[in-house]
């Protein structure tokens, strides 16, 4: 039987580099879920990735730990650590770790 991932609470602090520390192998892991947000620590093993989509709403993608690739808008551009790129709703978009890499994802839902 498979238990309820935990979200943060509202005055949670969250510390990126362990969230997923309870789970059995380092994996991706929603942090904050509501109606209006999705806030998602992403592990992306190098040479992996996420093939090209979109959202409804607006994303950042910020780059935690290591490097990574977005391709969008007719170009790639590397993402290194501590580094972000934000998207305008509906904008197709890829992303590849070039190295092993920690992504925050943030997404906020069009309502």
């Amino acid at each position: 039987m498979r238990m309820a991932t935990h979200h943060a609470e509202p005055g949670e602090v969250v510390d990126l580099q362990t969230w997923a520390a309870d789970l059995p192998q380092e994996h991706t892991k929603a942090i904050v879920k509501t109606d209006k947000m999705e806030l998602i620590r992403m592990v992306l093993p190098s040479g992996k990735g996420i093939p090209n989509h979109k959202v409804l709403g607006p994303i950042t993608i910020h780059c935690i730990a290591g490097k990574i690739a977005i391709t969008t808008m007719g170009d790639t551009r590397e993402i290194n650590y501590d580094q972000l790129i934000h998207l305008m709703p509906g904008e197709p978009h890829s992303v590849k770790a070039i190295e092993d890499s920690v992504v925050l994802l943030t997404i906020v839902f069009s309502n």
